[in-house]
């Protein structure tokens, strides 16, 4: 039978597709990219905020679609928005034949051979039956993938469903993740990005201390990496020794994303996050200090409950003063069960709304006056994709993560650089993107 995938949501989510994609190989179905043809179609949803449970939803409905005028006999939906809302969604969506909440995951298989059971022989020696990191199936091109080092949150930040979707923090073994890096250096994989939804976290349940530093340190000695990077690295969890592990290993990334949410002490409060506006200054002076040429990455949130006009003022002063090259920006999302639902002073859409797009129209400026800084600059660029017309490359430089931050756009060489690392320099900017040229090595 063939089976086709749809993954939404963050990375975090694809590793979990990936694993799916990875059993129903071993266990020999036939993978299709085209939806169209697939018998089983795949849905791994995300419920993070109200937005992505819009998109999850329509994309269910578009895919049940094809059951009608495709080959789709089954539709299977997994992910967070079915951890969360199971019950609601087996009443409202019939369309759907299997839902697979996170807590399951341990009998994935067995729920699909009971599903598919009339039109699938179970081959009772079959010994590949739950998701497993080892068998992931990378869908992230030739070059790059993703490595989980934990599951779960216990940050409790009061506007995020996480710990309640995924459970508390749980860190895998550092010998289990080192097993599955040295097998994606072996597949030829070259940019390695650790994530967890706090990786600077990481050990402390397992080991009662931090050990992301030890972690980076023995990945940088698997041979094949040439990048490797750590997101969501949360700000009161990067100790010295972290930046003193970033600066010295040339294989890490000078990049820290750093999710500092807002910078008014009254809404980080609020937030029940750990770090203060002083704390988080001070933290980006010393990193910029030691790491010369590090590019600093944050998320921000606008409109949380309660935050005043001063309050978002005082964010856009801080934006303005460039203290980050790279940001995102999230409208709060009222979700249910957490904290920050309950709070008073809900603010309207249209407020939020409206500072969305003022803070966005900052961050762009700063970005492209930031970008300038690099004109002239030559870096290793990979190579990851071509334009329809074969006239450009697109590639990204250590300074940009992929699906969040810019690309530099080369001119088409001639040459076959796809999935590869080539030198370029830089000739031109655009608001977010880099523009280059391909130089002599």
């Amino acid at each position: 039978m063939k089976v086709g995938f749809v993954s939404l949501g963050c990375s975090k989510n694809l590793i979990d597709t990936e694993m799916a994609i990875g059993l129903f190989k071993k266990n020999k179905f036939e993978i299709v990219n085209d939806v169209k043809k697939a018998e089983i179609i795949v849905i791994n949803t995300c419920g993070f905020i109200e937005s992505a449970k819009e998109e999850a939803i329509n994309t269910i409905l578009e895919m049940a679609e094809y059951k009608k005028i495709g080959k789709c006999k089954y539709l299977v939906v997994m992910g967070c928005l079915v951890q969360r809302y199971i019950e609601e969604l087996k009443k409202s969506m019939p369309e759907v034949d299997l839902f697979i909440p996170i807590k399951d995951y341990e009998k994935f298989w067995s729920r699909v051979e009971e599903l598919i059971k009339s039109d699938y022989q179970v081959d009772a020696k079959n010994n590949c039956l739950e998701l497993e990191y080892i068998n992931r199936v990378i869908s992230t091109g030739e070059k790059t993938a993703y490595l989980k080092i934990a599951e779960g949150c216990s940050n409790r930040c009061t506007y995020c469903a996480i710990p309640y979707i995924r459970g508390p923090y749980i860190s895998r073994p550092i010998d289990e993740i080192l097993k599955e890096a040295k097998r994606l250096s072996k597949m030829g994989i070259e940019e390695l990005i650790v994530i967890a939804q706090d990786t600077t976290k990481y050990g402390e349940d397992l080991y009662g201390e931090p050990k992301l530093s030890e972690l980076l340190d023995k990945l940088c000695k698997i041979d094949g990496f040439k990048w490797i990077r750590f997101l969501y690295a949360y700000p009161e969890s990067i100790t010295d020794e972290l930046i003193e592990t970033v600066r010295k290993n040339d294989k890490i990334c000078k990049y820290f994303d750093i999710p500092i949410q807002h910078i008014s002490d009254k809404v980080l409060k609020r937030m029940n996050r750990r770090t203060t506006e002083k704390q988080i200054k001070d933290l980006i002076i010393k990193i910029k200090k030691k790491i010369p040429n590090v590019i600093l990455r944050t998320s921000l949130i606008v409109g949380f409950p309660g935050e005043t006009e001063e309050d978002f003022d005082k964010l856009c002063d801080f934006v303005k003063k460039g203290y980050f090259e790279k940001l995102g920006v999230f409208i709060y999302s009222k979700e249910d069960g957490t904290p920050a639902a309950r709070l008073n002073e809900q603010i309207h859409h249209n407020t939020k709304k409206k500072r969305y797009n003022h803070i966005m129209s900052i961050a762009k400026e700063i970005s492209k006056e930031n970008l300038k800084s690099h004109i002239e600059d030559t870096y290793d660029v990979l190579i990851e994709n071509i334009t329809f017309d074969n006239k450009f490359y697109i590639g990204r430089t250590y300074m940009d993560i992929p699906e969040t931050d810019g690309t530099i756009i080369i001119k088409n060489s001639k040459e076959n650089c796809l999935s590869k690392f080539v030198k370029c320099k830089i000739t031109d900017v655009k608001n977010y993107d880099l523009i280059g040229e391909i130089v002599n090595k």
